[in-house]
């Protein structure tokens, strides 16, 4: 069974506003993380669905790459997700207003 085309771009819409709000609304820096994450996925999906519309891997390739920069994402963002907790004992995104030095 193959999923319309229209339908994963509804719904990669769909992931991608609630990323986006997801970001714009929380203050925990992971949750605005995970919103970040929620947004590369819906991409994914566009990339996916457009791959098998067209019938070209070209977008299943970019995908791949996509998963690959995610990682690095990730792994970046917990690193600082640690140091932050470490220096300031706190996760909420108002109280980094100042990170200088």
């Amino acid at each position: 069974m193959i999923i319309p085309f229209g339908h994963a771009l509804a719904f990669a819409a769909a992931l991608f506003v609630l990323g986006l709000t997801c970001v714009l609304l929380r203050r925990q820096i992971i949750m605005i993380l995970i919103g970040v994450e929620i947004m590369l996925n819906a991409a994914s999906l566009v990339f996916i669905a457009a791959s098998a519309y067209w019938q070209q891997v070209d977008g299943q390739v970019f995908v791949i790459l996509l998963m690959a920069i995610t990682a690095a994402e990730v792994a970046v963002a917990l690193a600082m997700v640690v140091y932050l907790w470490r220096r300031k004992r706190t996760l909420v995104a108002d109280e980094f207003n100042g990170m200088h030095g």
